[in-house]
């Protein structure tokens, strides 16, 4: 049985070139799925009620709703709780964001990690439309950790 021969008729200065672009297609590729911990961010922001105007129709934090439901008996404490609480997880998403797009792995991972815990907790809060989103972004910083593994394979 013969083998194809992939990069037949390409020198090696050609195939070198090649696998440079690709490599530099997937470095930009994860670059812009880390841009999504912006966006989560941002998002976060609206629904947490950090801004005088709060918008939790399509997204919602699991952990601060839980927080919201749950959290009466810390008495006075409660709305310095929720808050703080918000704010965390805003800066969090901002550091994954930054880290992540200066090629870091561990934060696409980290943001996998903490958001698939958030969806638990939307689970129970029965936050649907806010799992999807959370899904989506799941999906897109999967797709970023893979092609930031890739670039640095090759």
């Amino acid at each position: 049985m013969q083998t194809l021969n992939v990069g037949a008729g390409r020198t090696d200065e050609e195939y070198k070139a090649n696998e440079e672009q690709r490599r530099a297609d997937l470095l930009a590729e994860s670059r812009s799925d880390a841009d999504y911990f912006f966006w989560a961010a941002g998002l976060s922001v609206l629904a947490t009620g950090l801004l005088p105007v709060r918008l939790n129709i399509l997204v919602n934090v699991g952990t601060v709703d839980l927080l919201t439901l749950y959290g009466r008996p810390l008495g006075s404490f409660y709305p310095l709780v929720v808050y703080s609480t918000a704010a965390m997880w805003v800066l969090v998403m901002l550091g994954l964001g930054f880290a992540a797009r200066n090629g870091q792995r561990w934060a696409f991972l980290a943001g996998i990690a903490i958001y698939a815990a958030d969806m638990v907790a939307l689970i129970l809060t029965v936050s649907l439309w806010a799992f999807g989103v959370h899904a989506f972004f799941l999906f897109k910083w999967f797709q970023g950790q893979k092609a930031l593994q890739e670039s640095k394979n090759k």
